[in-house]
């Protein structure tokens, strides 16, 4: 459990209000506990606090504009939980799962969804084994926030969405960039369409920047695997 010592979280934005609704109060204490234990344990570093909320936790949630309702969400190497637990609490219809490899995190991922009362499963490994693949079954989206490069999230993350199904990976300024230089081998690789959107403008100063990459449609891959042609 936690033992937070006080320390002065920086004011709660009024728009904190319209991005979180009825789960207010669940934000502003995940972003006590990423300031608090999340800094004494490694998670963010020491600096991060004066901006937890623009870097962090709208940073993160303004990536719900993007999914569906009702979704099975999987957040991978949540890390800290990002962009996870902002996602389940901008959105309490997603059902999230974290999955995290190390330890010291997921003991910090259960501890955060028990004291903030959420709904959402903690599990240990990595997207790429087949265990894990296993445990948390047909995903409609997978999430992940500066985990790795573009061309190697598609191949750790991309086989667990479903056909038709994406991911949305949270990028920094390079991103288009990245797309660019690897699209041609993703599509060769079953992925349907790839594309760099902005998020959250309503909320942020800096908009969020994800690369959106979508699984080709189940139907469509096997009419171009008939065709003779390569997704």
């Amino acid at each position: 459990m936690f033992h937070v010592k006080h320390v002065e979280t920086p004011a709660t934005p009024e728009v904190a209000a319209t991005v979180f609704g009825d789960r207010l109060d669940a934000a502003i204490r995940y972003a006590e506990l990423l300031v608090t234990e999340g800094v004494v344990r490694g998670l963010i570093g020491p600096r991060e606090a004066e901006r937890v909320w623009e870097r962090h936790l709208f940073n993160s949630a303004a990536i719900a504009e993007l999914i569906a309702p009702g979704a099975h969400v999987v957040d991978a190497g949540s890390g800290a939980g990002l962009p996870g637990i902002p996602l389940a609490l901008a959105r309490p219809d997603l059902r999230v799962t974290l999955v995290e490899p190390m330890q010291r995190r997921i003991a910090f991922l259960d501890e955060a969804v028990e004291a903030l009362g959420l709904d959402a499963k903690v599990v240990r490994g990595r997207v790429e084994d087949t265990a894990v693949g296993e445990s948390v079954g047909t995903v409609d989206v997978v999430t992940c926030r500066a985990v790795a490069g573009v061309a190697k999230l598609r191949g750790w993350c991309l086989p667990l969405p479903r056909p038709g199904g994406q991911l949305l990976a949270i990028k920094g300024g390079r991103a288009s960039d990245e797309v660019d230089e690897h699209r041609r081998v993703m599509k060769s690789l079953g992925v349907g369409t790839v594309r760099v959107m902005k998020c959250g403008g309503e909320f942020l100063d800096l908009p969020t920047t994800v690369v959106v990459v979508e699984r080709t449609p189940r139907r469509q891959a096997r009419a171009q695997a008939r065709s003779g042609r390569r997704p």
